[in-house]
């Protein structure tokens, strides 16, 4: 049950926190599945393609929105690259 600690984490963090849609939600557990492939590396680099066919969202603005929604509101913290070859990173706060 340990794996699930940090999707518990965000759950109990997000309860009264009106900002949160669905799409968060689809982000930030698409991200933690991310994570735990990558050996729980903090930070994680990420393509932003790779995030988005695992939360099954297709628009990029949407995404890019919502990441930075994320960030801003303290959940994660978000480092884009900018670079084609060079994923963006993200750092697990809870883990910090």
């Amino acid at each position: 049950m340990e794996q699930l600690k940090p999707l518990s984490d965000f759950f109990n963090a997000i309860a009264g926190d009106p900002r949160i849609s669905i799409t968060h939600i689809g982000i930030y557990a698409a991200l933690l599945k991310y994570w735990s492939e990558h050996h729980y590396e903090n930070p994680v680099q990420v393509f932003s393609y790779e995030i988005m066919q695992i939360a099954k969202i297709s628009a990029s603005t949407t995404y890019h929105k919502s990441i930075k929604d994320l960030n801003s509101y303290g959940y994660i913290r978000y480092e884009p690259s900018f670079k084609r070859n060079k994923g963006s990173k993200v750092y697990f706060n809870a883990t910090e």
